[in-house]
């Protein structure tokens, strides 16, 4: 009897036991069965998920720091360089225009720059794609992505570089543009010369590197050779030629005013440059580190190169030269940095410099333009001597792949440089020219005898840079 109930208590736990087994089967099957009819849509979401831009944060990080050190590099850095550079009564006429730059081209480039730039996928120029910072600004708690990083941070890198690059340019006309003028001219200048180029030559355009519209063309220009440097010291040649010199140039004395900001402004520019050079790289990442290194060997070769041949022409170097070498290394190395290895970037910067000096002192007296701050012989010759030079030193093993790429190791890069470097300086003569004409002909381009002789702090600013009491 005993035994009977024993077995009696084991036979509902056992039975308990089989009814769960039996649920459990049951359930697994149909769950399995859903799951194989949901297999394709999982399987789609699964691999839209995988697709998804990453944000990686070091990047991210990396690319705003960047960011402000270019800003940084249209001031205080080029403010100061270019304000130092002329007669005292002009200081406060440069820094403002560097100043309202900074304000005027930001906007601009929110409001429809960067999508002339950047938008679609047109040989030609951008679309309408991020007008108005559309799909650019952040959606429903996210942020668009482009690569590693937000569009938002992409957007607001570029536009540093939208600053300087009409910035730049102001040091050829300085001291005699009317502030007015300059204001129209550099809307036009970037609408019309900066954002065409910089769609052709980053974003797939006519001189993107193997596009499918010009691949002769093909440009490489990591940061900004040809779109930076070459567009604005060419443009600079221009607007001096028909701006005509400065009063009593050549029969009056015009040295710099204060040589100690030029030469603060220039090592700001140095240190902001690695922001504008390595930043190029849009990550954290090995390709950064090689263009920080070339970029910093290039400054530091082209400040000696350039004193080398002061000492050895006129007895002693200077200051203002071995400021002005550095800025010329740093020009040249632009386009190559994230392309040659950074030994590459001394033999390039020594050849800027030298080169540099040239433009600014043998070919400048020759041709008697008035090239103020000789934008055109750091930038124009620098920018130009550098992208060729990026066609010779360029290589596989900093750029990737497998082809040869540079002339040193029997690539043929050499030839497209030269075919992209012709076109832009084309671009960049012809349209400044039309502008300047138009602007000439409705609004004029000078200030007048008067304003000029008081200084364009007092008339065109109703300031004074100094007040000694």
């Amino acid at each position: 009897m005993r035994e009977q109930k024993v077995r009696d208590g084991w036979r509902l736990p056992a039975r308990l036991l089989a009814a769960a087994l039996t649920a459990s089967a049951w359930f697994g099957a149909a769950a399995a069965a859903g799951a194989e009819s949901e297999t394709p849509q999982s399987a789609a979401l699964a691999a839209a998920e995988a697709d998804r831009p990453v944000l990686d944060s070091g990047d991210h990080a990396w690319i705003l720091t960047s960011s402000a050190l270019v800003l940084m590099m249209t001031a205080p850095g080029l403010a100061m360089f270019y304000s130092g550079l002329v007669r005292k009564k002009n200081v406060l006429g440069v820094i403002m225009q560097c100043i309202f730059l900074m304000a005027m081209m930001t906007v601009i480039w929110a409001l429809y720059g960067y999508s002339l730039a950047f938008g679609g996928s047109g040989p030609w120029i951008g679309n309408g794609e991020f007008l108005l910072m559309r799909n650019v600004q952040m959606s429903g708690g996210a942020a668009p992505m482009e690569g590693s990083i937000p569009r938002l941070t992409h957007m607001l890198f570029q536009g540093m570089f939208f600053i300087i690059t009409p910035a730049l340019i102001v040091g050829a006309f300085a001291e005699r543009m009317k502030f007015s003028t300059m204001v129209v001219f550099m809307i036009l200048w970037g609408t019309f010369v900066y954002c065409p180029l910089c769609h052709w030559v980053w974003d797939g355009g006519i001189l993107f590197d193997g596009n499918e519209y010009f691949p002769i063309g093909g440009a490489l220009d990591f940061a900004g050779g040809t779109v930076v440097h070459i567009s604005s010291g060419i443009s600079a040649l221009v607007c001096a030629l028909l701006i005509g010199p400065r009063l009593g140039l050549g029969s009056q004395p015009m040295p710099p005013h204060n040589l100690t900001y030029t030469a603060l402004g220039a090592a700001m520019l140095w240190v902001g440059w690695f922001g504008f050079n390595a930043g190029s790289a849009l990550g954290a990442s090995g390709l950064a580190a090689s263009a920080f290194a070339a970029t910093h060997f290039a400054a530091a070769s082209g400040g000696l190169a350039w004193s080398a041949c002061e000492w050895l022409l006129r007895g002693r170097p200077s200051l203002l030269g071995a400021c002005s070498g550095v800025v010329a290394g740093l020009v040249c190395i632009t386009p190559g940095s994230g392309l040659v290895q950074p030994i590459s970037g001394i033999f390039i910067g020594l050849a800027a410099g030298a080169a540099c000096f040239f433009a600014c002192t043998t070919l400048k007296a020759r041709f008697r333009y008035d090239d103020a701050l000789d934008v055109f012989g750091v930038h124009g010759v620098g920018g130009t001597l550098g992208a060729l030079l990026t066609g010779v030193f360029a290589t596989r093993h900093v750029k990737g792949g497998s082809a040869a790429v540079g002339l040193l190791e029997g690539g043929s890069a050499w030839i497209n440089q030269i075919v992209a470097t012709a076109i832009t300086w084309g671009l960049a003569i012809v349209v400044t020219f039309v502008l300047l004409r138009i602007l000439d002909a409705t609004i004029g381009l000078r200030v007048s005898q008067q304003e000029e002789i008081q200084g364009l702090d007092l008339s065109q600013h109703g300031e004074e840079g100094y007040i000694f009491i």
